[in-house]
């Protein structure tokens, strides 16, 4: 008998929870299920950590767990309103966008600040048809981590694929054997342009072996374009 009435309130929180998360999830707003912000997804956290923890174990009173559920939602709403209204606020609970590629080249020092890796962002290129890093003429890490692209107008690599074949001063040995070519050839190329290898965060070369070189120095650009939300 115990055990059914056990069954009977879990049962019963269930169906009481799960239309007062829907509720309160509607009234944080689209932006809160989309993007998932950092203070957002901590919202998140929390509420199924409440939800579970009330929903698995009949000892928990239920009626306090309500009120949280209500009051975090309440919090989150108020938060919304604070990053809209006040810029400086909205900076201090969120990241802000950073510029990752600029005219073909890659800023290192702004991956870095992404925690990002170069497989990470070539990777992310791909997932947009983009194989040739010579194309963007900016790609940016927006806030939910998410690369947003702008193309150049005129793309005459647009049908050849780069490959990465130094990445932060390291030569991917495998990726020079499956494109024909050797090191030499690559030490040549960076000769050409008076490069050492240790200064170089990433080298790609297409199918007409036409080469990008991206220098760490690279990551000091200046002027860029400025990023908002």
């Amino acid at each position: 008998m115990e055990i059914i009435r056990g069954l009977g309130l879990v049962a019963g929180r269930i169906i009481t929870m799960i239309p007062l998360m829907l509720f309160v999830t509607l009234f944080m707003g689209r932006k809160a299920i989309g993007e998932l912000p950092v203070f957002d997804f901590l919202v998140i956290l929390i509420l199924g950590a409440l939800v579970g923890a009330d929903i698995a174990d009949p000892d928990i009173r239920h009626i306090p767990t309500a009120f949280a559920i209500v009051s975090i939602g309440i919090v989150q709403k108020i938060f919304s309103v604070g990053v809209l209204k006040f810029r400086w606020f909205g900076k201090l609970i969120t990241f802000e966008p950073i510029i990752v590629i600029s005219k073909g080249k890659f800023i290192a020092k702004n991956i870095r600040k992404t925690k990002y890796s170069i497989d990470n962002i070539l990777q992310m290129l791909r997932e947009e048809k983009i194989f040739d890093v010579t194309r963007v003429e900016i790609a940016v890490i927006e806030a939910n981590g998410k690369l947003s692209i702008l193309e150049k107008a005129n793309r005459s690599s647009s049908s050849t694929i780069s490959y990465p074949i130094v990445r932060e001063g390291k030569i991917e040995k495998r990726i020079l054997r499956e494109l024909g070519i050797n090191e030499l050839w690559v030490d040549t190329q960076l000769a050409a342009q008076q490069i050492q290898i240790n200064e170089v965060f990433l080298v790609t070369v297409d199918d007409l072996h036409r080469v990008s070189i991206t220098k760490y120095m690279d990551s000091d650009l200046t002027n860029l374009p400025p990023v908002h939300h």
